[in-house]
């Protein structure tokens, strides 16, 4: 039986698969699986490939998934009542690093210590969506959405609310407010709460398919679930239904929307037995690869940890030590109220956001 791997780990795990499959699948979106084939053979990509980037690159999905950890961390010590503002404030540092003009002014912390590292101020074909709603003059809501959008752009980057939320029901409701920050539609937010909660479960040591039966329970109540609920079940029934391949897996979408996008990782976990075939799975399709690749790699780092993880891999990975070190800081701000002060200074944040006292 393979060892349950400690919680720190897990966070490591989840942090850093999420980069590797969205480095994996980076350099063949917008390919067909044609073309995939065409260049790297019948079995696609299965390693990483050298882009205008660097080899082992990441995108906006794995930058927003740090910012996403930032704000959780300097929410949590003391405890923010409410970390969405926190949150909000992570990925406007984030929109300052994109170097777009007229980004809210969020001097003189700007960009904070993620901002300051290349790999995170390097443009990486930033989500239209993302950069148009972090313009807006207030963040959106569920109640007050900014735009009818359910791209995967607000699902691929909350994972870090699952590692940091210990109840799910807490994860799967912060993960819907994160994404509706710039995402409105019903399906670009429940699938974030969906992600949210699945991580959380699966930090508790739980397998997928018992944390894909907890999410779904918390899904079924909301208005506008239909497409979730549709797309995971879609992705349990394939999975149950023979050998994987790429073929399967594009009966599911292409991935440009958040359910696709869930519902395609969730099949590359569940229809896989290692990390290194999930991966490979999830990015070797005719569509957002590196989307796909983040979401399942965060969904198999957290169940399995570092250990499942290739060498050649993590060794050549874009800003590994990086990726480790908020993944610690966010292990020890959500379990034990430790923040580095100097890397994430949060005077200013906590004297425009001062309601303190629940648990994050």
């Amino acid at each position: 039986m393979t060892p349950v791997p400690p919680l720190p780990d897990r966070f490591r795990g989840c942090l850093l698969a999420c980069a590797i499959g969205d480095a994996l699948g980076a350099p063949i979106e917008f390919l067909s699986l044609p073309h995939i084939r065409d260049r790297f053979g019948a079995r696609g990509v299965r390693d990483f490939v050298t882009s205008a980037d660097g080899l082992g690159s990441f995108t906006d999905d794995t930058q927003m998934t740090l910012f996403t950890a930032d704000g959780l961390i300097r929410a949590a010590a003391p405890p923010a009542h409410d970390p969405l503002p926190f949150l909000h404030r992570a990925y406007v540092r984030w929109l300052a690093t994109q170097r777009e003009a007229g980004a809210p002014d969020i001097a003189p912390d700007l960009p904070g210590w993620l901002g300051l590292h290349p790999a995170l101020q390097a443009r990486r074909a930033p989500g239209a969506t993302c950069l148009g709603a972090l313009h807006a003059h207030r963040p959106g809501s569920t109640e007050a959405p900014l735009n009818n959008s359910k791209g995967c752009g607000g699902v691929m980057r909350v994972a870090p609310i699952g590692l940091a939320c210990t109840d799910p029901s807490r994860a799967f409701g912060l993960g819907c407010a994160a994404a509706a920050l710039t995402h409105g539609h019903p399906s670009g937010y429940l699938t974030a709460g969906v992600l949210a909660a699945l991580i959380s479960v699966l930090t508790q040591g739980e397998s997928l398919d018992q944390a894909l039966e907890h999410a779904r329970a918390l899904l079924r109540p909301h208005a506008g679930a239909e497409e979730t609920l549709a797309a995971l079940e879609a992705a349990q029934t394939l999975a149950q239904a023979g050998p994987p391949s790429p073929e399967a897996l594009e009966t599911l979408g292409e991935g440009w929307v958040a359910e696709e996008a869930l519902g395609i990782a969730v099949y590359a976990v569940l229809a896989t037995t290692t990390l290194e075939e999930a991966l490979v799975l999830a990015v070797n399709h005719g569509g957002d690869s590196d989307s796909t690749g983040a979401i399942a790699g965060a969904l198999v780092g957290t169940r399995d940890g570092t250990a499942a993880m290739p060498i050649r891999w993590v060794s050549r990975l874009e800003a590994q030590d990086l990726i480790e070190q908020v993944a610690d800081d966010l292990y020890q701000a959500t379990r034990h109220g430790t923040v580095d002060l100097e890397r994430y200074p949060t005077d200013q944040e906590r004297a425009r956001f001062p309601d303190t006292g629940a648990p994050t």
